[in-house]
């Protein structure tokens, strides 16, 4: 079983980092800040093994050069080939099942334009790495590809098993849900995740990973087919919804600007 832990950095991010009870280091996930994997490795006297990339933001790869600088320049460095990042060793150019360098685990790499054109997930066992693709109750914004992109790699996201573990890279759920409870008012199993999500949250603990099947019940941005959301959407923007592509689109709009 893969054990996974999010690691906070910044204000709202999360470093992943993962090992199995078999493995004798640590992978860790778009490590952003490398002093707070550094900590974390000298703190549970573990190696590092390998760093997973999804994408170019410097808040997920700008701890690379530092961490290779400290544990060396055979660490392994997966990430996208088509954002051309440094300290990447193992660019990954296409849709792929890769063998992880150091750990008896492999990771099914899937294409999600829509964040970067380039972006990437890493699935792992039951554990979806998705970095800024999908969120907790959001996804996220299409700073380089289209809404129709999104669209369609958070439906492919989406036919994940339900159990399968959902761990992005921010804790944006909150703010999240407060637009996903606009968009859909009585949508019953948003309205009692809202309310667990703020009492985890008081606590000071992440509210994730969150799961497939979870998303699929209270984000809007995979229940973009909802009648209620259309409804809403229709009278919010003041035109009538022809499909879901559409539905989608005005509520990234809509999440933008809200």
């Amino acid at each position: 079983m893969l054990h996974i832990t999010p690691l906070p950095a910044f204000t709202d991010n999360y470093i992943w980092a993962f090992q199995t009870e078999q493995s004798s280091g640590v992978y860790v996930v778009d490590p952003g800040d490398a002093q707070v994997v550094i900590n974390y490795l000298t703190e549970q006297q573990l190696p590092l093994l390998g760093i997973l990339i999804t994408h170019h933001h410097e808040d997920h790869t700008g701890g690379i050069k530092q961490l290779i600088n400290r544990y060396g320049d055979k660490i392994n460095v997966y990430g996208p080939q088509a954002e051309n990042i440094s300290g990447v060793n193992h660019p990954i150019s296409s849709n792929a099942e890769i063998e992880l360098q150091g750990i008896t685990l492999k990771a099914k790499v899937t294409q999600v334009p829509g964040h970067t054109l380039g972006h990437i997930t890493y699935l792992i066992e039951d554990v979806l790495f998705c970095g800024d693709t999908l969120f907790s109750g959001g996804c996220g914004r299409l700073f380089e590809g289209t809404a129709e992109q999104m669209f369609h790699s958070l439906t492919e996201l989406s036919q994940l098993p339900d159990n399968t573990r959902v761990c992005c890279a921010h804790e944006y759920t909150l703010a999240n849900l407060k637009f996903a409870n606009a968009v859909e008012p009585n949508n019953a199993a948003l309205i009692q995740y809202s309310n667990n999500a703020a009492a985890i949250r008081e606590q000071n603990k992440p509210t994730l990973p969150s799961s497939i099947g979870l998303e699929k019940a209270i984000n809007p941005f995979l229940r973009s087919d909802s009648t209620e959301i259309q409804q809403i959407l229709a009278v919010q923007f003041q035109q009538p919804i022809e499909n879901t592509l559409q539905s989608f689109a005005l509520l990234r709009q809509w999440k933008d600007n809200f």
